[in-house]
C-alpha cells in the first residue's frame, strides 16, 4: 500500500510489488528446504540431494491444503505452532547456555577469510531472520484496529526475535566451534544440541525446527496469497484463472504455491537465500524513496530515519552482491534475468491495460 500511495498505480508500484511478492515466495522456500533439511537429521542418510526438496514439497502441499480451509483454522493452527515454536527455541536457548562450559564466542577462531564486502554479505543474510515481518503487515487487515496494531505488532515481534536470536546464537556458538557452525550450517541448531544433550536433544531440536518451519509456511502462504490478490484487484498483475473455481485469493494461492514448489524443487538453500535478499533491498529502498519523496509529510516520517535506512540498504546490498559476483554469478544472473522479464511483461501489461484514474 506504500507502494501504491506513494508512486500511484504505476509501473514504478507493480515492478516492486511483485519483487516483494517473489521475496516472499523465496522465503517460503528456504522454509521449505529448511523443513528437509532438519527432518533428515533424525536419520542417518548420507546422500540428501533428493530426499530434502522432497520434504519441502511436501510441505508446501501439506500447507496448501490447510490454506484451503477456513481462515479461522489457518489462525488457530498458526497460533498453536507459534506458541510451541516459541517456547522450544527460548528453551533451547537457555539448556544450550546452562550446560556449555562457556557462554562465549570466540572471534579469533581460524575461520575463512574476512572482510568487509563479507560481513556485509553475511549481514544481508540476517536479514532473512527478521523478513517475516511482511506477514504481519500483509495480515494487517485481519487485525482488530489494524491501525494502531499493526505498528505494535511488529515492535514486540521486532523485540522478542532479537532476545530469541541472540540466546540462540549463544548457544549455538557455545558448544560448536566456527568450522562446525560452517559445516552444519543448513541444521546448527540440531548439531549444537547433540554435545550439550544427547541424542534427545537432538530429536526435540528437530521437531521444534519442523513445527517452526511448517508454522512459517502456512502463515506466509495465507499473506503472500492475499498480496497477490490485491494486485490482482488493483489491476497491476496479469491474471488468468486457468478454469479454476473459486475467488481471486484461491487462483493466486494455487500460483503461490506452484512458484514455491518449482523454487524449492531446484534451487538450493544459499542461491534461494541469495535471490530473496536482493529482491527485497532492492523493494525496501523503493518504498522508503517513495515515503521520503511523496508521503514523508502525510506521515509524519522522520527524514534522516528514511536517508539512513536507504543508505544502509545499499551498503548491505552492494556488499552482498560484489561477494555473489565473484563466488556465485548465476544467482545474481538469474535475478537480473527475473527483475528484467517483470519489468518487461508489467510495462506490456500497463501499456495494453492502462487503469483509469477514479
Amino acid at each position: 500500500m506504500y507502494l501504491e500511495k506513494a508512486y500511484g498505480s504505476t509501473l514504478t508500484t507493480a515492478f516492486h510489488a511483485l519483487l516483494m511478492y517473489f521475496s516472499m515466495v523465496i522465503a517460503q522456500s528456504f522454509l521449505a528446504r529448511t523443513f528437509g533439511a532438519y527432518t533428515l537429521q533424525l536419520f542417518e542418510i548420507d546422500d540428501t540431494s533428493f530426499l530434502v526438496p522432497t520434504l519441502g514439497v511436501g510441505l508446501l502441499v501439506v500447507a496448501f491444503l490447510i490454506n484451503l480451509s477456513a481462515n479461522r483454522m489457518i489462525e488457530g493452527v498458526s497460533s498453536v505452532l507459534g506458541f510451541i515454536k516459541i517456547g522450544g527455541i527460548v528453551l533451547f536457548g537457555v539448556v544450550g547456555v546452562t550446560v556449555a562450559d562457556s557462554v562465549e564466542v570466540n572471534f579469533s577462531a581460524q575461520g575463512p577469510e574476512t572482510s568487509l564486502a563479507g560481513f556485509l554479505g553475511a549481514t544481508a543474510l540476517g536479514i532473512l531472520a527478521f523478513k517475516g515481518f511482511t506477514t504481519i503487515t500483509n495480515s494487517g487487515s485481519e487485525l482488530k484496529d489494524p491501525h494502531r496494531n499493526v505498528g505494535r505488532a511488529i515492535m514486540i515481534s521486532i523485540a522478542l526475535c532479537v532476545v530469541i536470536y541472540a540466546l540462540v546464537g549463544f548457544a549455538v556458538a557455545s558448544n560448536l566451534s566456527l568450522q562446525e557452525v560452517i559445516e552444519t550450517r543448513n541444521y546448527s541448531l540440531a548439531a549444537a544440541a547433540r554435545p550439550a544433550l544427547g541424542e534427545y536433544a537432538v530429536w526435540f531440536t528437530v521437531v521444534l525446527a519442523m513445527l517452526a518451519t511448517a508454522g512459517g509456511i502456512i502463515a506466509s502462504i495465507f499473506a503472500v496469497s492475499r498480496m497477490l490478490a490485491m494486485l490482482t484487484e488493483m489491476k497491476l498483475v496479469p491474471h488468468s484463472h486457468f478454469g479454476m473455481p473459486g475467488s481471486i485469493q484461491k487462483h493466486t494461492l494455487v500460483y503461490t504455491v506452484v512458484l514455491g514448489l518449482l523454487l524449492t524443487a531446484f534451487f538450493d538453500l544459499t542461491r534461494i537465500a541469495a535471490l530473496g535478499i536482493i529482491f527485497y533491498l532492492i523493494m525496501d529502498v523503493a518504498v522508503h524513496w517513495g515515503v521520503l519523496r511523496h508521503l514523508r509529510q502525510e506521515i509524519g516520517a522522520r527524514s534522516a530515519v528514511l536517508i539512513g535506512a536507504i543508505f544502509l540498504d545499499l551498503i548491505v546490498l552492494s556488499g552482498f552482491l560484489w561477494i555473489k559476483i565473484f563466488t556465485d554469478l548465476l544467482v545474481v544472473g538469474v535475478a537480473c534475468a527475473v527483475m528484467l522479464t517483470i519489468l518487461v511483461v508489467e510495462a506490456l501489461f500497463l501499456r495494453h491495460n492502462p487503469i483509469v484514474p477514479k
